[in-house]
């Protein structure tokens, strides 16, 4: 797997030499768009709005229009010289509890894993914020932004993961009005999420409609009829109380079978 980043994480006086991998993968289907004529490729162009040439990545520069149509031109270098060497470093600013931040923050998750002579610290942070049920928040400048981000602890190691601003996330479009739910409502609410309570295990859920598309994919290689399949939903419209009755019996457990004794003979 390659890394990500290479970075350094700094604890106080202490710097940790860390490099970042990246947590997650895209395992979905892709669809290229081709010509409905003769099914081939579509391919877009990079053009200038100005004299409608074709340009290279070469050709192209970053620009910030500060007035319309008019651009001062930033280089990566210049970019490069506004940043400080502690800027480069993920800086500590303070910690937490992981429970006091909304998961609407978080944003995408690196694997962190100590670079050569910076495993006893990395073991010491971890350790330490396993003790004290804590996670770190810091920052640190990537790109042209500076990058918020939380420290988290696990058994096999320490993730980061980059979070929102404040100001980067929306307020709810619109309240709705709450209105009054019953005691006997709230039981049975209760005891369905009793009925469906298991242990978390991450390799127990399949993407199954990217399974789909794959056999659609496959079948239509292969010359096969598509046939749609049986929708199981029910059109009956219910209460609410028969709605959750109905679930809870669903998701009970079947009675399990009583075991058979026999009787005992006299002179056996």
């Amino acid at each position: 797997m390659a890394v990500a980043r290479r970075t350094v994480i700094s604890f106080g006086l202490v710097a940790i030499p860390v490099a970042l991998y990246t947590a997650t993968q895209d395992n979905d289907i892709h669809f290229n768009q081709l010509h409905k004529e003769d099914n081939s490729r579509i391919k877009y162009k990079k053009t200038c709005a100005h004299c409608g040439q074709e340009i290279t990545s070469d050709d192209i520069v970053k620009g910030f229009e500060y007035d319309k149509d008019k651009y001062v031109i930033i280089t990566d270098e210049e970019i490069e010289k506004v940043k400080t060497e502690k800027e480069k470093s993920i800086q500590i600013l303070h910690f937490a509890q992981l429970n006091q931040i909304s998961p609407v923050y978080y944003e995408k998750t690196y694997q962190v894993i100590p670079e050569a002579g910076g495993e006893k610290a990395f073991e010491l942070l971890r350790l330490a914020l396993m003790n004290e049920q804590k996670i770190a928040i810091g920052k640190v400048v990537w790109g042209a932004s500076d990058t918020l981000m939380a420290i988290i602890p696990r058994e096999d190691g320490m993730i980061i993961a980059t979070m929102y601003y404040a100001d980067e996330i929306k307020e709810l479009p619109k309240t709705y009005n709450k209105p009054e739910v019953s005691e006997q409502e709230l039981k049975m609410a209760s005891a369905l999420i009793n009925s469906m309570d298991t242990p978390f295990d991450a390799a127990a859920y399949k993407n199954e409609y990217q399974a789909k598309l794959k056999e659609l994919i496959e079948n239509k290689i292969n010359g096969k009829e598509i046939v749609a399949p049986k929708d199981e939903t029910s059109n009956n419209v219910i209460s609410l109380m028969d709605a959750l009755q109905a679930s809870i019996e669903k998701n009970q457990a079947p009675d399990k079978p009583k075991k058979r004794t026999t009787k005992k003979t006299k002179g056996a």
